[in-house]
């Protein structure tokens, strides 16, 4: 069995571990298999594994890696995670299923004309920047409400938020307002935790958890 169809083994085993600990029935996450910078050969054990959920942070990357991929195997679901700038738009909606990174409504209106223009659908999470970190994307959260209401008039399929907790910091008290922030707009998706805090992401209830260094390890470059 290859390494990474052990670790993604591993890793469902803790989730189930953790869910049947917090007496949560019928709670399944999904588990994004975070591939940036590696290989269509690293990546091809778990998609032959029945692995479906797949994550890029870069519109380039998935552009040289994907198409063929998922030309192949028609199931697979494709996750942008990173920064989306509005120049690569147009190039995202065609490889993307799923973007997790809507941070701004200049990126929504642009995301908005080319899914119309494609006629694609695409699933959508609001990034919100819950530690108001400078250097990190996201929108403010008491802009949620107003910001949301915009997205669904430009007839955006806006299915939960996303955040990325400040570094060194519990990411649990951030976890928990990213819940009361989804429930406040009656959202059924929360995309949060990664590789070192998903086993607490489930006790907030996200349904897409981010993992990369787990199935893959350290990346290599």
């Amino acid at each position: 069995m290859h390494y990474t169809q052990k670790n993604l083994i591993e890793i469902k085993e803790k989730i189930k571990t953790k869910i049947d600990s917090l007496n949560l029935s019928g709670y399944e996450p999904k588990v994004i298999a975070v591939s940036k910078t590696f290989s269509e050969q690293d990546i091809l054990p778990l998609i032959e594994y029945g692995h479906v959920e797949f994550g890029e942070n870069k519109v380039q990357e998935a552009q040289l890696k994907w198409p063929a991929l998922k030309e192949k195997y028609n199931n697979l679901k494709l996750h942008m995670l990173g920064k989306l700038q509005t120049n690569k738009v147009k190039n995202a909606v065609e490889v993307f299923d799923y973007i997790h990174s809507l941070d701004s409504l200049k990126l929504a209106n642009k995301i908005s004309n080319e899914i119309q223009k494609k006629a694609k659908k695409i699933k959508i999470f609001i990034q919100i920047n819950l530690g108001d970190e400078g250097q990190k994307s996201g929108i403010n959260p008491s802009d949620l409400e107003a910001f949301y209401r915009q997205c669904i008039d430009l007839k955006l399929n806006i299915i939960g938020t996303m955040c990325i907790p400040p570094d060194n910091q519990d990411p649990k008290p951030f976890f928990k307002n990213l819940l009361v922030l989804n429930q406040k707009i009656n959202l059924s998706e929360i995309s949060m935790g990664m590789t070192n805090d998903y086993l607490d992401a489930l006790e907030y209830k996200s349904t897409f958890l981010r993992i990369g260094t787990g199935i893959f390890g350290k990346r290599i470059r």
